[in-house]
């Protein structure tokens, strides 16, 4: 059994083998025939339009050796980076902010521990790449400058391109438009969609939205690193690729979709709970299990559970919530 899986995480102690290669080997197969129809649609020209059968496609899941390539062109990363030449060198060569770096160099170990490419023994240490494209946003994006979360992202754009620039633009699309200022300083956005999915759980969900009010749960405290992180090290890597697949081409709704389906899927799990630790704890377990690691069949799930989900009804909650937020504020 390997210990570390192919993008240099450790599996931790208690890691279910068995299942995992069960999975797997199922997998390996619907990977292959998705790689022999996304080699066909780009005909070696490395471009697509928008389209439906695009949509299809990504949501069936994008192999991985064109992964980093349909990011770029899907997010409008690809289109900045062409457009600004030189400018990510030209960022890290500048004048700089000191108090920015060493919050930076402060997360530098805590950002993927468990990560043998992360490590300083590494050749190469994926760190350098990481600190350089943190630096670059910082003084690209001053508003947003660095805050905690940013590292695991760019840390897995870096695993995924093995390319700093690439990751850079990446990010830019990420925070830049498709977050709603989830890492701006008072973290508005953020809040507002904390509160965006406790409306759409009591439309969808409302014995657990229930559940949560009666004692007195935040939804900040069960979800809100669901939403900061994109659920790095809340769900199993191949399964936040996927997601990441669909939010780089439909945006952040897909984070709501996931929520969503997590919560639907365990509702008679959840609703066992009888106290606030125990709410707690019932969030933290149904990120785990078979539901979860069996990637390709939880993103068919993610678009039919949750119903119909418009960004209409998206963007009115927003509004509403935000509303309330700011009046309290």
């Amino acid at each position: 059994f390997c210990r570390v899986d192919p993008y240099g995480f450790e599996r931790p102690e208690d890691f279910d083998y068995a299942s995992y290669e069960a999975f797997f080997s199922r997998y390996l197969v619907v990977l292959t025939r998705r790689a022999i129809k996304w080699s066909k649609l780009l005909k070696g020209n490395n471009s697509i339009q928008k389209s439906l059968k695009v949509k299809r496609y990504i949501r069936k899941g994008i192999p991985n050796e064109h992964r980093a390539l349909i990011w770029m062109i899907v997010s409008g990363a690809q289109a900045n980076m062409e457009q600004n030449p030189g400018y990510y060198q030209r960022l890290l060569e500048g004048e700089k902010n000191d108090k920015l770096l060493e919050a930076i160099k402060t997360d530098m170990n805590r950002t993927f521990p468990d990560n043998v490419k992360f490590r300083k023994t590494a050749d190469p240490c994926l760190q350098h790449a990481l600190y350089n494209v943190l630096v670059a946003y910082g003084h690209h994006n001053k508003a947003v400058g660095y805050c905690q979360g940013m590292n695991f992202i760019a840390g897995y754009l870096i695993l995924i391109t093995k390319n700093e620039e690439e990751s850079f633009w990446l990010l830019d699309a990420l925070i830049g438009r498709i977050l709603p200022d989830y890492y701006s300083p008072a973290m508005l956005g953020l809040k507002t969609d904390q509160e965006v999915l406790g409306e759409l759980v009591k439309m969808k969900v409302p014995a657990v939205a229930e559940l949560m009010e009666r004692h007195g749960v935040m939804w900040t405290l069960v979800v809100s690193r669901w939403f900061i992180c994109l659920f790095i090290d809340i769900l199993p890597v191949e399964t936040v690729l996927r997601i990441w697949d669909c939010l780089f081409y439909e945006g952040s709704k897909i984070i709501f979709r996931v929520a969503l389906t997590l919560i639907k899927q365990n509702q008679a799990f959840i609703l066992e709970a009888t106290n606030f630790p125990d709410i707690c704890d019932k969030f933290k377990q149904i990120t785990k299990g078979t539901f979860v690691t069996e990637c390709h069949s939880f993103m068919q799930k993610i678009f039919t559970d949750p119903g119909s989900l418009s960004m209409a009804t998206i963007n009115k909650l927003r509004e509403t919530c935000r509303e309330k937020l700011l009046s309290q504020g």
